[in-house]
């Protein structure tokens, strides 16, 4: 069985209305995304399907955490993730541009595939600045001892920086250009 069809919600012979699914993420979820950011994460969806005639509207929601690696210190922390969204499934031969939220499906299929869908909304979910989450006191959980061998080499003392001559050649070609 492939590890997808986990994922999969079987659409034919439900009546109109809406219908609950519920389904869990776990690590072995983004081991099947190659280049993934996330190697391992938890996460609860829950996707209301709302079935019409002519065609299926989903409302996905998505609560959980991932293990992202700290923009500052390194360490690896657990950002929590939350999204909310509506994703139309319309019937047809051929796809039509109709927006970022509409899936086709072929009128023969029976089930929606949604794993490529949830990795995208988790995806999505992230912060683009990955960085510890505040705690209680209001200070971030880096790790202090990486922060200040960070600190250490990003810091040049004043004698260098007087020591480093520079050339006279380049001097006048620095001063050409400002004239300009």
């Amino acid at each position: 069985m492939n590890w997808k069809t986990k994922y999969n919600i079987a659409f034919k012979g439900l009546s109109e209305g809406e219908h609950k699914f519920e389904f869990q993420v776990d690590g072995r979820f983004f081991e099947h995304f190659e280049g993934s950011l996330v190697d391992n994460g938890e996460a609860e969806i829950k996707v209301t399907l709302e079935k019409r005639s002519a065609f299926l509207k989903l409302h996905i929601k998505i609560k959980g955490w991932v293990e992202l690696v700290c923009d500052r210190c390194l360490d690896n922390y657990q950002q929590k993730i939350k999204h909310k969204t509506e994703i139309f499934v319309k019937f047809g031969e051929q796809e039509f541009e109709d927006g970022e939220n509409v899936i086709w499906v072929l009128p023969e299929e029976h089930h929606i595939s949604l794993a490529q869908i949830f990795y995208e909304y988790i995806m999505l979910s992230i912060p683009l600045r990955h960085v510890h989450p505040k705690n209680d006191d209001g200070k971030r959980e880096c790790n202090k001892e990486m922060l200040k061998k960070l600190k250490d080499y990003m810091s040049f003392p004043a004698e260098e920086e007087e020591q480093q001559q520079i050339d006279p050649r380049w001097e006048a070609l620095r001063k050409l250009g400002n004239n300009n």
